[in-house]
């Protein structure tokens, strides 16, 4: 009979005989389907946290993925083949003479019809077993993708990070020409045209101003003068 599926003690019990190079015999349990009552060898044991069924059993030519409730540890002695009886010789049997067959008339016998071969039923079909999937190693997760992110909006540079859902730095505003020193690191040109043209649209404006507020100053220390001088 089939046990009841390994413990915590068997799985440790088997990935110590697997790492020493061994392999372990386990009988398959009625969770296992047809094949229930068999015996196979363990030959890996994958990490649990990738898949529930990560006991790999070779059973045949294949080396398939089960789950602890699919296998037991084997009893001992499970799976040799016994070992045949010696059957007595036969006598050597009086030769027979063979018996002298009259021909028939083959005409006066109606023909037999040949037996039909059925083909399976559907449900006979359904009832062979899935092939089971085949092992995949378990891949490690890397760590979360990091995004560094230059914006400009309403006349200001800002720099932010992120990593995964992770608000690392949160848009902190950095001078125009730290904006251009970084977008020089990216070295692609149509990035770099973009900032330029942008630092060339705000310098122009400035200057604007500057000019407006120099006129301005200029209108009003003239004022000023004229003021002092009715005192």
């Amino acid at each position: 009979m089939a046990g009841q599926g390994l413990s915590d003690d068997d799985v440790r019990a088997l990935r110590e005989a697997v790492a020493a190079g061994r392999k372990p015999k386990v009988v398959f349990t009625a969770s296992a389907g047809q094949i229930s009552g068999q015996v196979g060898q363990v030959v890996e044991l994958t990490d649990p946290a990738g898949s529930d069924e990560f006991v790999v059993v070779r059973f045949g030519r294949d080396e398939l993925p089960f789950s602890p409730a699919d296998v037991a540890i084997a009893p001992r002695g499970a799976g040799r083949k016994p070992v045949a009886e010696a059957k007595p010789e036969p006598e050597p049997e009086a030769a027979v003479q063979p018996a002298v067959v009259e021909p028939e008339f083959v005409l006066d016998r109606p023909r037999v019809p040949a037996p039909r071969r059925e083909e399976p039923s559907v449900e006979q079909q359904q009832e062979r077993p899935a092939p089971r999937r085949a092992v995949k190693s378990a891949k490690p997760k890397g760590p979360a993708g990091l995004t560094v992110t230059l914006a400009y909006a309403d006349g200001e540079w800002t720099v932010a990070a992120q990593q995964g859902a992770k608000a690392l730095a949160k848009p902190y505003v950095v001078k125009p020409a730290e904006a251009l020193k970084m977008v020089a690191l990216v070295d692609v040109a149509g990035v770099r045209e973009a900032v330029e043209q942008i630092l060339s649209a705000e310098r122009a404006e400035a200057e604007q101003q500057a000019q407006k507020l120099r006129a301005e100053l200029a209108e009003i220390e003239a004022r000023l003068a004229e003021l002092r001088e009715a005192h």
